[in-house]
């Protein structure tokens, strides 16, 4: 019998991206989580396209994969991946068990479900506390109005880094 948590949630929260919208693990995320290189796991995937439809997995475009690469600081022109990665989807994950087929992988999908279900409860949590604040908001006077911005303030998503335009220095 494998051990309960093979790998910590947190862990895997740390690697969960959002991507077109959608939460996602990058495939160079996966493959050290199943203990199998980025290749193999790519391999199995391609052998088995059929069962990754659009919503399970997709690839990312030029521009994901060069914002990826900018905040990592990784790969130039002469090493590092020479193809864009692929990103999973939660049924993508799920669909990946039955194609590495090993004990370990079942183990895995089983702790990046939970993941994804703490995080979709975080969420909803955040969303029904935001009602309550609606509702308190409604109750108190202006006096408070400065309070409830800040709060608005540090419930709201950190904004996205704007692209520079021009040269590089």
């Amino acid at each position: 019998m494998i051990e309960a948590a093979l790998v910590p949630v947190a862990q895997i929260e740390a690697v969960i991206l959002v991507v077109r919208g959608q939460r996602v693990l990058l495939d160079l995320a996966l493959a050290p989580l199943y203990c199998v290189p980025v290749k193999v796991l790519n391999q199995a995937v391609k052998r088995n396209l059929g069962r990754f439809p659009a919503d399970f997995m997709f690839q990312l475009d030029e521009a994901e994969s060069e914002n990826l690469r900018s905040q990592s600081v990784t790969s130039s022109s002469w090493g590092g991946r020479r193809y864009r990665p692929f990103a999973f989807t939660e049924q993508g994950v799920a669909m990946l068990s039955s194609v590495l087929r090993s004990e370990r992988a079942v183990q895995v999908n089983i702790e990046i479900m939970r993941a994804f279900v703490r995080l979709r409860g975080l969420l909803q949590s955040n969303a029904e506390l935001a009602r309550k604040l609606a509702a308190l908001e409604k109750k108190c006077d202006a006096r408070f109005k400065v309070v409830f911005d800040a709060i608005h303030e540090l419930m709201a998503p950190p904004p996205t880094p704007r692209r520079r335009i021009g040269f590089r220095d």
